[in-house]
């Protein structure tokens, strides 16, 4: 492992695209801690901390705290996500979506340029709601001078420090390593991380937490990142077959292949889709003083019986619903008949999408089984130990989701350069 750290550098390319994605992961870091103008962000981050819900710790956690300090990167990039979703559905609504998404190139340059006009839009959107809540806030206790001029204000640094984020992560994508976007969000949950560690460590020193509890809590950690890296790497793989076809006198084609289906094709997206419409009501909740808006806060809080419920339930349910979004058996089917292809003992055609969506909807089930209960981990862990932060659940299947990609592209990167990568043992394509 030290031998391929030590090769990484002695690649000049590969050492300039990791300078600079750190570089950028830096600026972003250092921008979540300017603050917005016109508001008292120490003042402000106290009292949120202090009263902030369910939606605004879930929000916040991918912003890296800005959110609840207000800083001019407050958004982040969820705007940014939540216009990629959106266009990712609207394509089944839309014809001429879905045709952009076959065009190639192009089509992807189109519909990357709708996703920023979306961003736009809904950063505005988001920012104006901020700056009417904080101005209701406290009657307006950590605003300077309320009135149009804050809002509008507020509107223009918001959505310019999302822009900015969203070009950053296009340029990590394109001269750094990995995915720019997944990028920033794993720099926001980490740098929670060190808070998390020295919490519990104050809990250690003051006695509550024994040292065989600790120890405990350390193996589970690896334990259930190890089977999360195991269930994110698994596919099925359904043996593809392509006939030997004459073509300019020469007999081409006849090699035998594979199709590889994820066993979570779905990625984080069904724990962010239900965490949001669970909190929602939850927070509309504590605007009103109705005694059966109380009941239903109390029973949509993590740990209860009826959250705990729907959750798991909008999880399988969003498992599903997503992966017939990206992936359509039909499609794949007559692309496999046009190029001669045809999976052993299934007739080309109806035969092989049905085929194909029956093996789909298997291990998309057990997709969807495996990211409920990693979900619903930091609920269990949480009450077993008494500790003052969650582990698991959405943050931790990105953290490791955008750790394999990353080392991914620089396993690549090293082995189409004669070195040797990080993965000894693993058979990648490439390598001999």
């Amino acid at each position: 492992m030290i031998e391929s750290f030590r090769n990484i550098f002695k690649i000049p390319e590969l050492k300039k695209r990791i300078v600079f994605t750190l570089a950028l992961l830096v600026v972003y870091r250092l921008g979540g801690h300017i603050p917005t103008p016109g508001i008292n962000g120490e003042e402000l981050s106290k009292f949120l901390h202090a009263n902030a819900g369910a939606l605004m710790g879930f929000f916040d956690m991918f912003s890296g705290g800005a959110l609840s300090r207000v800083t001019i990167f407050a958004l982040g990039i969820m705007p940014y996500i939540s216009a990629s979703i959106i266009l990712q559905l609207l394509t089944v609504v839309f014809p001429y979506l879905a045709q952009l998404q076959k065009e190639g190139e192009r089509g992807r340059k189109k519909i990357t340029q709708y996703t920023r006009y979306g961003t736009i839009g809904i950063s505005l959107i988001q920012a104006f709601m901020i700056a009417m809540g904080l101005e209701s806030m406290q009657n307006g206790a950590f605003i300077t001078n309320p009135g149009w001029g804050f809002r509008i204000m507020t509107m223009i640094t918001l959505t310019c420090g999302t822009s900015f984020i969203m070009w950053m992560g296009e340029q990590i994508t394109e001269r750094g390593i990995g995915n720019g976007i997944s990028l920033i969000i794993f720099a926001g949950i980490v740098s929670r991380l060190p808070n998390a560690v020295i919490d519990t460590g104050r809990l250690f020193k003051a006695g509550e937490l024994s040292l065989f509890t600790v120890l405990i809590m350390l193996v589970i950690i690896v334990v259930v990142i190890a089977a999360i890296i195991f269930m994110e790497r698994g596919q099925r793989r359904i043996p593809v077959q392509y006939a030997k076809r004459l073509t300019g006198g020469r007999m081409t084609g006849g090699q035998n292949t594979h199709m590889p289906l994820k066993l979570n094709t779905s990625g984080v997206i069904p724990p962010i889709f239900a965490s949001s419409i669970l909190m929602f009501p939850a927070t509309l909740a504590g605007f009103s003083n109705a005694p059966w808006l109380a009941w239903l806060k109390d029973q949509l809080t993590h740990g209860a019986v009826l959250y705990t419920t729907l959750y798991v339930g909008m999880i399988i349910f969003f498992a599903f619903f997503y992966t017939a979004v990206v992936f359509n058996p039909v499609d794949v089917a007559d692309n496999m008949k046009k190029y001669g292809g045809f999976i052993p003992g299934i007739r080309p055609g109806k035969s092989t999408s049905d085929y194909i969506y029956k093996v789909l909807n298997r291990i998309t089930f057990g997709g969807a089984i495996y990211l409920a209960m990693v979900c619903v981990l930091p609920d269990i862990f949480y009450r077993t130990f008494h500790i003052s932060f969650y582990f698991g659940g959405t943050s931790l299947l990105i953290v490791v989701g955008v750790a394999l990609d990353t080392i991914s592209q620089v396993e690549t990167h090293l082995i189409t350069r004669h070195y040797e990568g990080f993965m000894k043992g693993v058979r990648i394509k490439g390598r001999r």
